[in-house]
């Protein structure tokens, strides 16, 4: 029980890595507000799943920043602290990096405003409540996109590109109370990538060192290290691909 009386909020807390870190969470005893959007029903049905503990499920659209206040604002009055912040919610769709018409400004746009100014929105309204506790920590899952330019689109890349940023900048100052690291996963066994299933990510899995397909439960416990054991890491990125990076 390493987070017992810890208060943790994740983002796509509902599905895939997000939900896998959920339940991670739960297990080491903090109380979990998963955040969805479209995922309701799966929200309330992991947390019915969960240990026994004051669990919240929280609707935010991370691409409005009225949204991500109103719920800052509800898990203050439930918690009056957070302690941790996994920002895990995404989004991309598949385009060739030669079709430069394909990714029009409406996709790129929306790509950027949910994995840029999506992961920033959440924690500009987390601070106040991170810096309660004295000792918090914010996650942010990014990609190995983000320093190989490879991934679903060149606006994927850049998005990851400028979060990895934030992340540094964050870390220069938000410290000593509040500790800013990201996690880099590569292709994940999960539905975030359109048309990408198993046969897919076998397929890559084969081209990496480690010839395994890196699962959501391997993220998740790349997250609860940042959490539980990396106490003095911050302004870094912790790789977690199966050396997908090394063959890209």
């Amino acid at each position: 029980m390493l987070l017992k009386d810890k208060i943790a909020v994740v983002t796509g807390g509902s599905s895939g890595i997000g939900a896998a870190t959920v339940r991670m969470l739960a297990d080491e005893g903090a109380a979990v507000v998963v955040c969805y959007n479209k995922g309701e029903d799966r929200a309330r049905s992991l947390i019915a799943q969960l240990p026994k503990g004051n669990h919240r499920a929280e609707h935010l659209a991370v691409e409005d920043s009225a949204s991500v206040r109103r719920a800052a604002d509800e898990i203050g009055k439930t918690y009056g602290r957070a302690d941790i912040l996994v920002n895990s919610a995404g989004f991309t769709r598949p385009v060739p990096h030669a079709q430069l018409d394909a990714l029009d400004d409406a996709l790129l746009d929306s790509i950027l405003v949910a994995n840029v100014r999506g992961p920033f929105s959440m924690i500009r309204a987390l601070v106040p409540l991170l810096r309660v506790g004295g000792d918090s920590v914010i996650v942010n899952v990014s990609s190995i996109s983000a320093f190989t330019g490879s991934g679903s689109n060149i606006g994927y890349c850049a998005s990851k590109a400028a979060l990895d940023t934030m992340t540094l900048s964050l870390a220069r100052v938000l410290g000593p109370t509040i500790r800013v690291l990201c996690v880099s996963p590569a292709a994940v066994a999960t539905d975030f990538v359109a048309g990408r299933g198993r046969p897919q990510l076998e397929k890559i899995a084969e081209g990496t060192p480690l010839k395994r397909v890196v699962e959501p439960e391997d993220i998740a416990r790349t997250v609860m290290a940042c959490i539980t054991h990396l106490k003095v890491s911050t302004g870094t990125r912790i790789v977690a691909d199966a050396g997908r990076f090394l063959a890209t």
